[in-house]
């Protein structure tokens, strides 16, 4: 499937589901108090997990597709695995700041 096979109306449907999307998820987020931040970030570590597999199956199906597909398949897994890693990170920071300290009572 090469670009000139996509309909016109199909890529601005795409792209307003993007738009839209990225809308409504800044809108949720911005909403959301501050004690809430890290379960939110561990319930989109899970997401991004999930993203991550479906990143997996989609290089394991463009093998046969060429080699276009398979680097943009393998940035994809690259990718989301760095945003789950970064966000798992970013989790326990938050996280550390909570625990006692040997000191504290």
């Amino acid at each position: 499937m090469d670009a000139s096979s996509i309909s016109p109306f199909a890529l601005l449907a795409a792209l307003f589901i993007l738009v839209l999307a990225a809308f409504v998820g800044y809108e949720v987020v911005s909403k959301v108090p501050t004690m809430l931040h890290t379960p939110l970030m561990s319930g989109a570590n899970a997401v991004h997990g999930v993203i991550v597999v479906g990143a997996m199956l989609v290089a394991a199906g463009a093998v046969s597709e060429g080699p276009l597909r398979i680097i943009l398949a393998l940035i994809g897994v690259t990718l989301g695995t760095v945003n789950v890693v970064g966000g798992f990170v970013v989790t326990d920071r938050m996280l550390e700041m909570f625990r006692k300290r040997p000191g504290d009572r």
